[in-house]
């Protein structure tokens, strides 16, 4: 099964439509039997000092489903912990399809929350695609290169 992989950058116009990179679009289809998909909130990237930043997340349609009972099943969570997965991602999730372009209409409550505004990315996520604005990507890299795992047993393990 083909994963997402890759960064496509693009744009969103004034209304929120954008579109979907078209491998991305061949990948839902050929991997996950369905051109369908699920966009909601991304979970938020602690960029430390109090400040954080959030993208949006592209769930295959089954995938969220997948998820949805996952979550209903999991053990661990407190119940504030529950009611912030339900309310940032679950609650707003809407179903979407690209048109035969790719092109579909991101939401102005989603548009807001990621802060996306012209220049957006497409960023791979193996199984999801997360979408961010330019400036949001830049910070969550940058905290990245912070929490990456160098000379970590872990990350040997992986051989990096």
């Amino acid at each position: 099964m083909a994963k997402f992989r890759g960064v496509y950058p693009t744009t969103i116009d004034a209304k929120g439509r954008t579109s979907l990179p078209a491998r991305f679009r061949e990948i839902l289809v050929e991997s996950f039997g369905d051109d369908r998909f699920f966009l909601t909130n991304s979970s938020p990237v602690d960029l430390g000092g109090g400040s954080y930043s959030s993208g949006l997340l592209i769930f295959p349609y089954r995938e969220f489903a997948l998820f949805e009972e996952k979550f209903q099943e999991s053990r661990g969570l407190t119940p504030a912990q529950r009611d912030s997965i339900i309310n940032l991602i679950i609650n707003p999730a809407v179903e979407l399809s690209a048109d035969k372009l790719g092109r579909f209409l991101v939401p102005p409550n989603m548009r807001r929350s990621a802060a996306l505004e012209r220049d957006i990315l497409f960023v791979a996520a193996m199984d999801k695609i997360k979408i961010w604005s330019q400036p949001e990507w830049e910070k969550v890299l940058t905290q990245n290169i912070r929490n990456f795992p160098s000379g970590s047993e872990a990350a040997a393990e992986l051989g990096l």
